[in-house]
């Protein structure tokens, strides 16, 4: 985790009034001996950013892997809208709503920026699988597609191959691309991972104009810039435990946080 001083831009709009999108109570999640995860609640909120902080292996990703389906929990509940969807998979969380990006990014390489957008959009495909292979796009797909390669910065990209992009564009090109299931929640998993401080800067004004699509945002991430410029309110995890939780000014001054997080520059792995 990098902490690049103090937070010089406001964060998101919350008022407090929003109602809850997500709500995670008491979950767990254990793999053989280990605890992953260990009795965790927590909301997000309507029009808010949640950032999620943590060092390697607290548990931050095993969370989202919960949230998105690519794990059932051992325990407990998680309810998006009021629908519980502990135990769903992966294809039916997506289809309510919830859409994520990875640590390690995951695009179509050989197929170009504009193709990988297409894969996603709903209207245009109702199987991910035959998208990635053959497909013939409405004109109404091409538009939203190049619509959200513009949102994302990427228009003179859209016939590049996904493979030969910037890092930096490639991460948004993923970001573009979640956006184009129309989701209602979005979980980033360390969008700023690997990028250098323009990049990262830019990433923060692509998130921001971004927000107003969707109900929340939750985002895990080490750069410390990019959680005090973006982030509502923050979670801070530790052991598969929510540690603290306030704002950026309260959790990353709080004493355990200092202890076990502020400092560290390492690749989340778990």
């Amino acid at each position: 985790m990098t902490d690049s001083g103090p937070e010089t831009n406001p964060p998101g709009t919350l008022d407090g009034t929003g109602k809850p999108v997500l709500e995670i109570d008491s979950l767990t999640k254990a793999f053989g001996g280990i605890q992953a995860i260990d009795g965790v609640s927590l909301t997000v909120n309507d029009g808010e950013i949640l950032g999620i902080v943590g060092p390697n292996g607290a548990g931050k990703t095993v969370l989202i892997n919960m949230v998105s389906g690519f794990y059932r929990p051992t325990s407990g509940s998680i309810r998006f809208n009021g629908q519980k969807i502990d135990g769903l998979p992966l294809h039916k969380v997506g289809r309510l709503g919830i859409a994520r990006t990875f640590q390690n990014i995951r695009l179509f390489n050989r197929m170009t920026a504009l193709e990988n957008v297409l894969t996603a959009i709903k209207q245009h495909t109702t199987h991910p699988i035959l998208a990635a292979l053959a497909f013939a796009p409405s004109r109404q797909g091409i538009d939203e597609a190049m619509e959200l390669l513009d949102l994302m910065g990427l228009t003179a990209r859209a016939n590049q191959g996904a493979g030969e992009l910037p890092y930096g564009d490639a991460r948004r090109l993923e970001i573009a691309r979640a956006l184009a299931t129309k989701p209602k929640l979005l979980l980033l998993d360390e969008p700023a991972a690997g990028m250098n401080e323009q990049e990262t800067g830019e990433l923060i004004e692509d998130i921001r104009k971004v927000r107003n699509r969707l109900d929340a945002i939750a985002l895990i991430e080490h750069d410390m810039t990019l959680i005090r410029a973006l982030s509502d309110r923050i979670i801070a995890m530790n052991y598969g435990k929510i540690v603290a939780e306030g704002s950026s000014k309260e959790v990353l001054s709080h004493p355990e946080v200092v202890e076990a997080y502020l400092g560290t520059d390492e690749e989340e792995d778990g």
